[in-house]
């Protein structure tokens, strides 16, 4: 699994374990290897059972909120608790809400034991405030997400995010990101001998197909091209 963020990226093999703050814009790349097909388990620890927690288990205070990815090593509490999730897969029925609660509870109890500093993120629950625009949107543009989510990162509604764009920028959202996206990826084509297949998700794009197309219709000629003039 290869994680890209604006200014760094890891790659994960197998028995990785990572834990990812909230509003961490990342891109998240899953990809078989050697024969065995691509394998995750994946706990979404929401704001709201969070704070349900913290409630009952006040958090340590002294430390300070640390937004970076964490990366843990092998350790046996956490193969425990994801051992014990696997077979919940093969229920035919939705997972108790009861059985939830403790699972999510589990989970967080085991962090705070093996990372004492991990309060600092998980009992942070201040929402973004507004920040710079354009400097975020250049830092981050490459992410796939939505109007409303850049709107909610840059602290702004969806309709004042889209007014301070226009002024910023003097086009929409849309035709901005897909613009920059494109020279970035005509870049990494060109200069660092990137294949298409191999970057089309790194910079914004759903699918190869569509990739391929914008590209064409920006420049005049597919990513193809570009390739074959660096061989």
């Amino acid at each position: 699994m290869k994680v890209v963020q604006a200014d760094k990226s890891y790659t994960f093999g197998p028995g990785s374990t990572l834990l990812f703050p909230k509003n961490q814009l990342s891109a998240v790349i899953k990809q078989p290897k050697d024969g065995v097909p691509y394998k995750a388990l994946v706990v979404g620890l929401f704001v709201d059972r969070l704070k349900s927690y913290y409630a009952k288990n006040p958090p340590d205070k002294s430390k300070a909120a640390d937004h970076s990815v964490r990366i843990y090593d092998k350790q046996p509490l956490l193969e425990s608790f994801f051992a014990s999730m696997t077979p919940y897969f093969d229920l035919e029925q939705k997972l108790p809400e009861t059985v939830a609660a403790l699972k999510m509870e589990e989970a967080i109890s085991i962090l705070r034991f093996i990372d004492p500093g991990v309060d600092g993120c998980l009992s942070d629950f201040a929402e973004p405030g507004k920040i710079n625009l354009v400097e975020f949107m250049e830092k981050h543009y490459m992410f796939n997400m939505s109007v409303e989510k850049f709107a909610y990162l840059t602290g702004r509604s969806r309709s004042t995010f889209i007014r301070d764009f226009l002024k910023a920028f003097g086009e929409t959202p849309q035709q901005w990101l897909t613009q920059q996206r494109l020279k970035l990826a005509h870049f990494r084509l060109a200069e660092q001998q990137k294949k298409p297949s191999d970057l089309y998700l790194e910079i914004g794009f759903e699918n190869l197909s569509h990739f391929s197309y914008a590209f064409k219709k920006q420049f005049g000629y597919p990513p193809s091209e570009v390739v074959a003039r660096q061989l």
